[in-house]
């Protein structure tokens, strides 16, 4: 069997004997269009905004992180144990302020760890990460260190033309791009226009995972165990690279149908989501989503919910109410369906794989996970 780029899947899948909810959360410490300031600057420019939603995507406050925690808080598992979501950070962000004293000719970052870049102001954000991570509400993993590819970005500056002329646009306003309006900036492993379409170099690759992982022991005192590449576009060398710095577990993207975990040749757990729930983007139907995660849940399927950071945000556009309210009716109702639920994240599901067990305080619990699900044409992320 094959996957979608090529790579033989062939390891079958894990079951396990207890109903396992995970909620996996990308893109937490990127910046996007700052404030209302920098909306109105960019439309000045001649940029028309808000037509997608992601022309409304800032960047969380401590107040919208403080508030989901607190609503995490609020639920148990049949252990007493809060949902932990993990939250996928990018490590660092573009140095708007080097940039323009060079005249924006090139990429400068700014590690997250050191605080925002430009004219950017979020009070105690840093500190609301890492309350949440205190408290067992978040776990910390590897989204990026950049986002969008550095040799694609590098080479529009090189041309200087239009494109070039965009993306100085978005720095003078202290915003990086909007993906959608710019697609040719691409994911940080995958450059996706010519002279060189496709994945990254190993040692570009390398340097990329290197220093991510870098910025985020600067930002969280340890080095990252889970990662979720842009845009889910991993190969085997982004892989490799990560499992270089300590990632023992990779995320995936949903689609697909019904995809178990495995551990691939090069022994990383490969988890793959569940649902999108995406208030930000759609209606949502929660009954509906109470169903397919019943439906991976009846197979011995661990049901991971994937929802972005955008739904949280409430600078330019308030996410965050509809979502917190959506996110807490889902999991009411998978606490209430199934009594015996546990929730888990990503390191919990690498110790119940490896050793049968996972850690919560003072407790080892076990969880029995049997190797029986019969593989499936995986995700592109998951070569």
């Amino acid at each position: 069997m094959r996957d979608l780029l090529g790579a033989r899947v062939d390891t079958p899948g894990f079951v396990f004997s207890r109903p396992l909810v995970a909620i996996q959360s990308d893109d937490w410490g990127r910046v996007g269009v700052r404030d209302r300031d920098a909306y109105e600057l960019l439309r000045a420019k001649g940029i028309s905004l808000g037509q997608h939603p992601y022309d409304l995507y800032s960047l969380e406050t401590a107040d919208d992180v403080t508030a989901l925690a607190e609503m995490l808080m609020r639920h148990r598992d049949s252990i007493g144990r809060r949902p932990c979501m993990v939250m996928s950070f990018c490590t660092a962000n573009l140095n708007f302020k080097k940039m323009k004293a060079k005249g924006l000719k090139h990429i400068e970052l700014l590690p997250l760890a050191h605080g925002l870049p430009g004219d950017w102001s979020r009070p105690g954000l840093l500190e609301a990460y890492r309350r949440g991570i205190s408290d067992g509400v978040f776990y910390p993993a590897m989204h990026s260190l950049t986002h969008f590819c550095p040799l694609a970005v590098e080479n529009a500056l090189q041309r200087d033309g239009k494109r070039a002329e965009l993306l100085r646009a978005f720095w003078e306003a202290d915003t990086p791009y909007i993906y959608w309006r710019m697609p040719w900036v691409g994911y940080e492993y995958w450059n996706p226009e010519r002279p060189h379409v496709g994945f990254l170099s190993p040692d570009l690759q390398r340097v990329q995972a290197r220093k991510a992982a870098e910025c985020f022991a600067a930002l969280f005192g340890r080095l990252p165990v889970s990662a979720c590449a842009p845009g889910y576009f991993a190969n085997r060398d982004t892989r490799r690279a990560w499992s270089e710095v300590g990632i023992r577990v990779a995320q995936n993207g949903t689609g697909g149908g019904l995809k178990a975990p495995y551990v691939d040749a090069a022994g990383m757990l490969q988890l793959h989501r569940t649902i999108d729930l995406e208030p930000s983007h759609r209606e949502l139907d929660i009954e509906k989503y109470v169903q397919i995660c019943g439906d991976y849940i009846s197979r011995g399927l661990p049901a991971i919910i994937s929802v972005h950071s955008i739904n949280f945000h409430s600078t330019l556009k308030d996410y965050r109410s509809t979502t917190l309210a959506a996110l807490d009716m889902l999991l009411s109702a998978l606490e209430s369906k199934y009594p015996d639920l546990l929730y888990v994240h990503d390191q919990d599901l690498y110790g119940i794989v490896t050793e049968g067990v996972f850690s919560s305080r003072d407790e080892r619990v076990k969880v029995s996970a049997k190797r029986e699900w019969e593989p499936q044409v995986a995700h592109q992320g998951a070569l």
